[in-house]
């Protein structure tokens, strides 16, 4: 019980972000995410070419 009294007074600690924080984070994540799979795509395309030119 000490375990969850413990987790229900940092619980009490934390600041939560606000709905327009929040809005603002996610979409950052979903832009960071969108550039690294882009930048991700255009490796595997060149890497695939100069292997099927060494092949």
């Amino acid at each position: 019980m000490n375990y969850f009294k413990g987790v229900r007074s940092e619980m009490k600690k934390v600041i939560w972000p606000t709905k327009k924080e929040l809005f603002n984070y996610t979409g950052v994540v979903i832009l960071l995410s969108l550039f690294v799979a882009i930048i991700v795509y255009l490796i595997d395309i060149i890497i695939g070419g100069i292997i099927s030119f060494l092949i």
